[in-house]
């Protein structure tokens, strides 16, 4: 060997031993691992580190070798994308590894998605027993290369200690609406590489509804042909290619089967689930003879509880069992879904040969017979080989399941009652209570919060969910197999907005679902969320911040200031400002106590983790003559008391979508004790959005109207107080969008400070009026 050659190898030797051991001249700071879903055991020695530095070789031995070399594929270039770090692969077995991913079937792992990960002097190694323990363990991997704080490209300092992870549940879970609005294959297969870094296996795909029909069955073909379209009512129409165009959305097999492939590849079980006999009204619009009164309905374009149910006799079973046939060939999932929630059985009562039906076997009422339906579909699932899921609705109704099935527990009220009697009568249940795991729910009530159905599912509700039924035996608590979100999709337009109604909830699901119970701690876990929405940009997740936005409440302190106090949701981070408009940043002045500053000034204000990562970006308030006599209809209460919907409104030529806090059916605001001393002007921004809430429907308040066209009124007191104005409606009731109605104000003598109440006339199911603006003037 020639000098110049032995040279070149020991600048290569030298080079490998630094990568591996970590003696670099300038060695990279060692970070505490943050870790997010907490592992099972976490044990960092007292000291030592691991540098992995760009060119580290990544090496592959033992188990299924096509599945390894590809999780350690897919490994090196989640680093090189998020991190800018580029690893490599190792085509030789005698390569000096950094990193190595090893399958030993006889290990010592606690459980065939278990692994270990040992970080020590000779490098980083994975150790599991399947493919499966070893893609989760490069997830912690690739979380151990991107600490809190990390740079792009620069080398990484592993602290050395050894990590034993399995998971808690084995059923951990999101369910995806695609029959309400649909996703790309694109987008959910972005989803599902999202779901698979939270270590996620079950996507319960929701794609049969009275909205949609979104699989195709070649059997039947009318069910995409007409069951998947629908008059694009409401905001739809800005989703379709021109106005009158319907609304349509369609899975061919080949798409199920890629979804299905790709999502195997990242071990995520795709569960779909055909939802009956309710929700079934876009089935029927396809072939009416599946109803009960042989008409043809359109494809809902309303929300809520739809009354077309499917027929409960053979006809109708020998197309359940068709459709089931066609999934179970697309599907190749143990468990498939068949629904059976929120059936309005109105249909069924009125129909004497139903009636006639649930007579001849014996049965007592129509949530008896909608069990014997039940009974039917599964036996032809678990003749199959299938476990048959479904929701928990039966049980509330005080009717039972197929013992066999799996039941999903959404009704969390009362101590998780309904999930308790699921599991005496001898059922396995997933947790997933509305009201705390239901994504699609506000997340806040901050003034720029995206839509969605009340009341709000905020991060920390999400991690305290109670995932084992008060009261449950050891024993019983064991037939809790898991836990599911669901991301219901009425309001979810786009997967920008997805993915905001997702993320970071996710990572509380996450961890509701992996780690051991006595392992989590909601501060802990605020701890680590830094550095794991670090890697959600890094990503490209456009994640919701409401958990740390600034919140800004505003007195009046003297004869021309104000007195600002600034808070967050999650009470975590440091809240910096400034005063003359400039963008807040790590440098700011940090938040300590209520500000007192003096009128016309631009208050700006962000949050900022302990290494100076921004949580939330940057909010405003304006402090002028119009604060404190004016308010969003964000700001203000409900008449009813009960918690507002968001609502997008019509795009704008420019500018961002309006959203505004409505209770649906009562179009009514409350402003308790509003400024009202020399006020002679008042303006409203109010839009009228289309009704499309079917449930709201029964209960809408009707009020009088003054005109033909309507009014909003505005009252002191109460809102049959005195009468403070009229605004009449005649040039708002045809306009797209916003509109803004002036008019004069005729004050009570001794105004002072009054409640105030605002309502518009009119029935609401005409249209539904929201209040974007309330501003009075002197």
């Amino acid at each position: 060997m020639s000098r110049v050659a032995s040279s070149r190898f020991l600048r290569c030797v030298v080079s490998a031993w630094l990568v591996v051991a970590g003696a670099a001249v300038a060695a990279p700071a060692v970070a505490p691992w943050s870790l997010l879903p907490l592992p099972a055991k976490a044990n960092p020695a007292k000291s030592g580190a691991t540098e992995i530095a760009d060119g580290a070789v990544v090496q592959v031995n033992g188990g299924e070798d096509q599945a390894l070399q590809s999780i350690a594929e897919r490994f090196v270039q989640r680093v090189a994308d998020t991190h800018g770090l580029h690893l490599r692969v190792a085509t030789a077995s005698n390569a000096r590894a950094a990193i190595t991913f090893e399958v030993d079937p006889s290990a010592n792992i606690a459980d065939e998605s278990g692994y270990r990960i040992n970080v020590d002097t000779s490098g980083i190694r994975v150790t599991s027993r399947t493919p499966r323990g070893a893609f989760y363990g490069s997830v912690t991997l690739w979380q151990l290369l991107t600490p809190a704080g990390w740079t792009r490209g620069a080398p990484v300092a592993v602290a050395h200690g050894v990590i034993d992870d399995h998971p808690r549940f084995a059923w951990r879970a999101l369910l995806l609406d695609s029959g309400r609005h649909y996703q790309s294959v694109a987008d959910i297969k972005r989803l599902i590489d999202w779901m698979s870094l939270h270590k996620l296996n079950v996507l319960l795909w929701h794609i049969t509804e009275d909205q949609g029909w979104r699989l195709e069955i070649p059997k039947y073909p009318e069910l995409t042909k007409i069951g998947a379209c629908r008059a694009a009512m409401g905001l739809d129409s800005e989703l379709t290619d021109s106005p009158g165009q319907p609304y349509c959305g369609v899975y061919t097999e080949a798409d199920a089967r890629d979804i299905v492939r790709y999502a195997a590849e990242r071990y995520v079980d795709v569960v779909p689930e055909f939802d009956l006999p309710g929700h079934s009204q876009a089935a029927i619009a396809a072939y009416p003879r599946l109803g009960v009164t042989g008409k043809r309905p359109s494809v809902w374009t309303d929300w809520g509880v739809s009354p077309w149910l499917l027929k409960p006799d053979e006809k109708t079973l020998q197309f359940v069992d068709d459709v089931l046939d066609e999934m179970m060939q697309l599907f190749p999932s143990r468990y498939i879904s068949i629904g059976g929630d929120e059936a309005d059985k109105q249909q069924w009562n009125a129909s004497p040969e139903v009636r006639a039906q649930m007579h001849t076997l014996g049965l007592k009422n129509m949530d008896q017979l909608q069990s014997w339906f039940t009974n039917q579909v599964a036996a032809h699932l678990i003749k199959h080989g299938r476990t048959p899921v479904g929701w928990d609705d039966e049980l509330v109704a005080g009717a039972t399941l197929p013992t066999s099935e799996l039941v999903m527990s959404w009704h969390g009220d009362d101590n998780e009652r309904v999930a308790l009697d699921a599991i005496r009568q001898g059922h396995d249940v997933v947790m997933t209570p509305q009201e705390s795991l239901y994504f699609d729910h506000v997340q806040s009530d901050l003034p720029d919060e995206w839509p969605g159905p009340p009341p709000a599912a905020n991060l920390r509700q999400a991690y305290d969910t109670v995932v084992i039924p008060t009261g449950a035996s050891a024993a019983e608590a064991r037939h809790v197999v898991g836990v599911q979100a669901g991301l219901w999709a009425e309001q979810m337009l786009t997967f920008a907005h997805d993915q905001h109604a997702v993320f970071p909830r996710i990572a509380a699901l996450s961890e509701l679902g992996w780690s051991p119970p006595d392992a989590r701690d909601w501060n802990g876990f605020l701890q680590r969320l830094p550095a794991e929405l670090a890697r959600y940009r890094a990503l490209g997740i456009d994640y919701a911040d409401s958990a740390f936005a600034p919140v800004f409440q505003v007195a009046a302190e003297g004869r021309s200031g104000f007195r600002v106090a600034l808070s967050n949701q999650a009470a975590f981070g440091t809240i910096r400002y400034t005063t003359d408009g400039s963008v807040p940043s790590r440098q700011s002045t940090a938040y300590a106590k209520p500000l007192t500053l003096a009128l016309n000034t631009t208050l700006r204000a962000a949050t900022f983790a302990p290494d100076g990562f921004e949580l939330a970006a940057p909010r405003s308030q304006v402090l002028d003559e119009a604060t404190l006599l004016g308010r969003d209809g964000s700001a203000l209460a409900t008449c009813s008391t009960q918690p507002a919907s968001r609502l997008d409104g019509a795009k704008p030529a420019q500018g961002p979508r309006p959203i505004y806090s409505v209770d649906i059916g009562n179009a009514c605001w409350l402003w308790p004790r509003a400024p009202l001393d020399g006020v002679s002007h008042v303006a409203i921004t109010v839009e009228r959005i289309p009704w499309r809430f079917g449930d709201e429907a029964k209960d809408a308040v009707v009020r009088r109207k003054a005109s033909a066209a309507g009014e909003f009124e505005i009252h002191a007191d109460a809102c049959t107080g005195p009468l403070l104005a009229r605004l009449p409606l005649e040039n708002a009731v045809q306009a797209h969008g916003q509109v803004r109605i002036d008019g004069n104000v005729a004050l009570p003598a001794g105004a002072g400070v009054r409640d105030v109440c605002v309502f518009a006339t009119g029935d609401p199911r005409d249209g539904q009026w929201a209040l974007a603006r309330m501003v009075f003037s002197k």
